[in-house]
């Protein structure tokens, strides 16, 4: 009778890919875009002071709004964004339409709106009052603001950089209801409550999207070529000390080469981009560094491309919707995130040995 030979095959081990161990998953546990209950109340009192500063930024252009010459051009720069070669026709149809009300409504009192609108922003963004319906009151206007003398940042034709102000200070509202900025440091006397892990999440992927916007248009050849135009364009009309500033960076450009040197800015720009999209897959230390390069990134654009918002004049800035900047409130921006990714270092440690140690047991 033939031998029947039966031959066990055994399994491999489990791979670390498959089954992660506690210490490839100890992060997380420190991580608040992971772990929301590790938001505490040092992060609201921060996210408090931005949002305060936020406010000051939004005085200082309620101050050049109150100009009678702001008031004088408002309706004729917003036609002139919309009417603008490359501009949508739709936008004319659509800003036509806000003119008309306007003109029913009366110029003086459809401004003496506007006005009353930024003036209640102010006062909540400053006190943390009214909130979170101002939040929702000052997106809304900033979008409505982004297209109208906006002109929806655009057009997008060559040698656009960013998708215009409005927006990016309707993305600082967006992000104050997210991470319920308005909690801490303020008169606010409700109930202090963290932000949602999904909310967290989604305030770096939107700002993540903004950046990915402007560093798709740094690829294309209209910056690319022609980056020294930017700078130099930023010098006209300033003061002496910012014209000598700016052209300290026209100076290192031709040092390391303008094409370069626009490479270098779009390169910089893209891993801003990445680093906020793909947030949640960071350790929190990355992520303060990359929030923090983002922070001061801005406020070197805002220093020297924009020319700090300037040049300032009789109801007009060197931006759209005369205000005192865009990047500035890029840094804005970074500045809440940072605040609501802080932890103290001891407390996130002790939460991931807590958690490597129940992963060990389990």
């Amino acid at each position: 009778m033939a031998k029947t030979t039966i031959i066990a095959l055994q399994a491999p081990p489990p791979t670390a890919d498959l089954h992660p161990g506690p210490a490839a998953e100890s992060w997380r546990a420190g991580h608040v875009l992971h772990n929301p209950g590790l938001y505490g109340p040092t992060q609201a009192r921060m996210l408090g002071a931005v949002r305060m500063v936020f406010g000051i930024f939004f005085l200082i252009n309620l101050v050049l709004h109150f100009s009678p010459a702001y008031a004088a051009r408002f309706l004729p720069d917003m036609m002139h964004a919309a009417l603008a070669p490359g501009q949508p026709e739709w936008l004319g149809h659509w800003v036509a339409s806000v003119a008309a009300v306007f003109q029913f409504l009366g110029q003086g009192r459809a401004l003496a709106l506007m006005f009353g609108i930024e003036t209640l922003l102010t006062l909540g963004l400053l006190t943390g009052l009214g909130f979170p319906l101002l939040g929702w009151l000052g997106l809304l206007y900033e979008l409505f603001l982004w297209s109208t003398i906006g002109g929806l940042g655009g057009p997008y034709t060559s040698g656009a950089t960013d998708p215009g102000t409005a927006i990016v200070y309707a993305l600082g509202f967006a992000v104050i209801l997210l991470t319920r900025a308005w909690q801490g440091a303020s008169w606010w006397q409700g109930q202090a409550r963290a932000p949602s892990r999904d909310g967290l999440r989604l305030a770096f992927l939107l700002f993540g999207a903004l950046w990915a916007f402007d560093a798709y248009w740094k690829w294309l050849p209209g910056f690319l070529n022609h980056i020294t135009g930017f700078f130099t364009a930023a010098q006209a009309g300033q003061p002496g000390w910012i014209v000598a500033w700016i052209g300290l960076f026209v100076a290192l450009m031709h040092l390391i080469g303008p094409y370069t040197f626009a490479v270098l800015a779009a390169t910089m720009e893209t891993v801003i981009a990445a680093s906020l999209l793909f947030s949640h897959h960071l350790p929190v230390k990355w992520l303060r560094l990359a929030l923090l390069f983002c922070l001061g990134y801005s406020l070197v654009l805002w220093s020297t491309a924009e020319g700090f918002g300037g040049p300032y004049g009789a109801g007009f800035t060197g931006n759209k919707g005369d205000v005192l900047g865009t990047t500035n409130v890029y840094a804005i921006i970074a500045l809440f995130l940072m605040a609501a990714v802080w932890t103290r270092r001891g407390s996130a440690a002790r939460t991931g040995v807590v958690a490597s140690r129940n992963a060990s047991t389990a």
